[in-house]
């Protein structure tokens, strides 16, 4: 007969893997394969954890969707982790920092709506 304390330790660290957790170690493994290629350091769980600390657990179940679709794993996995890439001030990029300019041209425009 086996000792209660063997029953317990096994149900508590079955306990604490969670969805998240899992999700972590899975772009952990993919993203080292990938580093260690490169000759770059591994990812270690707690960077990861600092890394994907304010994205929900559902967004990070579409992130490895989309980083599973796509041809470069690790590339875009970076690309969509960047706050600075989803920014929504403008539909195209190169008329960023143009909105609400007045132009001569825009100028004479509102004159003639007025």
């Amino acid at each position: 007969m086996e000792h209660i304390k063997d029953h317990i330790k096994r149900t508590l660290s079955k306990s604490k893997e969670t969805e998240r957790g899992e999700l972590m170690k899975y772009f952990c493994q993919r993203l080292n394969a990938q580093r260690m290629r490169d000759n770059y350091p591994k990812i270690t769980m707690s960077r990861m954890g600092k890394l994907l600390e304010k994205i929900p657990t559902k967004d990070l179940y579409y992130l490895k969707r989309v980083c599973d679709d796509s041809q470069n794993f690790s590339k875009k996995f970076w690309w969509e982790i960047n706050p600075k890439k989803h920014e929504t001030d403008s539909s195209d990029p190169r008329e960023k920092g143009k909105a609400g300019k007045v132009t001569p041209r825009t100028a004479s425009r509102q004159q003639d709506r007025m």
